[in-house]
Formats: C-alpha cells, structure tokens, sequence
C-alpha cells in the first residue's frame, strides 16, 4: 500500500465535463480543464479524461480540453475515448497526454494491445475495464444475451462472473473481466483500471469481489474505479485488495469531500499517499 494515488475521474461530451450513474443519464457539471485544475491544486495524483461518447462516433474529441488542461497542471494525466490506432495514441499524447487509457479498440482488436505496447512502452498503455455482474457465464457463448426476467436480480449475490462492456458501457463483449485483465498483463500492459458498471456513481462504495480476486493474480499496478463516496471507502479497498489508485469522480464533483480530505485521512490511518507542493 504505498504511495496510494487518488486519480480524480473526468468524463467528457463534447466540451463539457459530465457526470451519471451506471455510466448513464449524462448530466453537465461544468468546463473539464478548470475541474482538474482545482483537483490539482488540491492534492491530485493524476487526472482521469474518459471521452463517454469517442467509441460510438468512432473519433476521439479531447485534444483541445487535452491542450487546455496540460497547460494548467503538473501532474501525469490519462487520457481514455475512442482510441483504436497507434496515429490515435500518437496524436492524444502529442495534445499533452502522459498515458492512454483503451478498452473497445482492445477489445475489438487484442494486437491493438501489443502493438501499442511495443511502440510506445507498457508504462505508457493503461487497459481500461468496465464491468458488470453476472449470475453465470452465459455471455461468454452469447454477446448479446440478457438476464432473464425469471432469475432474481440480487447482483450481491453475484460474485463470480463479470463482463467486460465497451462503448462506455453501451455494449457486451462476451469477455470475462477476470480473464481479460489477466491476458492483458501477458499482452504487456503497464496498468489496468477496474470500474464496476454496477455502481459506478452510485456513490454507495467500490465492488470488491472481482477486485479482491484480481489483486491474488497480477502483478501491474491496478486503479479501482466506480462508487467511492465516503472516505471509508478508500481505506476498505485498499486495504482489501492492494490496489494501486482510487478514481473518484461524483464525491468530488458535487463537493461532497476533497483530495485533501481523504488524503488526511489514509496518513492517519498509516496508509501512505503522495504529497504535493503546489505552491
């Protein structure tokens, strides 16, 4: 548990910074590079730009907020959206990027993985994973398979299968989460970012089961995203699963906490964090 990173998370429609829950309902907060400029001033290890709609218009839109905010923070910031060609890759980080964030293009085309690895280094390539519960493993023979209506939907209880979704959430894969993080850590990538469909921005608390399972396996850095909303959520994560960094986006949106306050509360719990200079 060292140097635990606290990676606000920044979804992005067109110019503006946006927020929902379950990745749905999209609502405007607020201009994106001004956000993570008070995330940065607050204590931010890195900055998180997720563009919500890049894969189902097939480009990504980030280069301009990209310029913006690299000229305003100091800090490493990943860049995720509709990334599926090493010219994509080339052009995020030449806008001020520092690492890439892809998850439909590697899902759509797994060399995509190793070739960017083999380009640009593993240090630089982050495999983004977005998940759902599962009460079987039906969907790994059908994509598009839908629970029935007959099975009772209590996903607490759902704790051994999990899907991997592309498009934002928008579309099965047919993937297994467990076994897709797994394979990309041989394909070479540098990080994984873990972030539960099921309660992301529910504000309710991480998933931990797949988590906890994930940390047993792999070896690379991992970020759990999806669902902090107390500071008592960090600490369980971390604690239960060694993960590497927390994304947080709606407790940080609506000015329910800050950087700082959860950051003062993992030192005080013998967690250690990265501290900050930025005056």
């Amino acid at each position: 548990m060292n140097n635990i990173r606290i990676i606000p998370r920044l979804d992005i429609k067109g110019e503006n910074l946006v927020k929902g829950i379950n990745l749905e309902g999209l609502r405007i907060i607020g201009e994106p590079s001004e956000y993570a400029k008070k995330y940065y001033l607050d204590g931010a290890d890195e900055i998180l730009y997720i563009d919500s709609v890049a894969s189902l218009y097939g480009r990504n839109n980030l280069h301009e907020v990209v310029t913006k905010t690299a000229k305003k923070i100091s800090i490493p910031l990943t860049v995720g959206g509709g990334l599926k060609s090493i010219e994509d890759i080339k052009l995020i980080l030449k806008s001020g990027a520092d690492k890439v964030a892809i998850n439909t293009g590697a899902v759509n085309n797994p060399e995509f993985i190793k070739d960017s690895v083999r380009y640009f280094g593993s240090s630089t390539i982050v495999l983004s994973i977005n998940y759902k519960a599962w009460p079987n493993d039906s969907f790994k023979k059908s994509r598009n398979f839908s629970v029935g209506s007959t099975i009772k939907k209590d996903i607490s209880k759902w704790t051994n299968y999990y899907q991997v979704y592309t498009e934002n959430g928008r579309q099965q894969s047919g993937l297994d989460a467990f076994d897709w993080a797994i394979l990309a850590e041989n394909y070479g990538v540098g990080e994984l970012l873990m972030t539960s469909i099921d309660t992301e921005g529910t504000q309710k608390g991480f998933e931990n089961d797949l988590i906890e399972k994930l940390s047993k396996k792999i070896s690379i850095p991992f970020i759990v995203g999806g669902g902090f909303g107390k500071k008592e959520d960090a600490k369980s994560i971390i604690q239960s699963t060694n993960c590497n960094a927390i994304s947080i986006a709606s407790s940080l949106h609506y000015n329910k906490i800050t950087i700082s306050e959860i950051k003062n509360y993992l030192k005080n719990n013998n967690i250690d964090i990265i501290e900050h200079d930025q005056t």
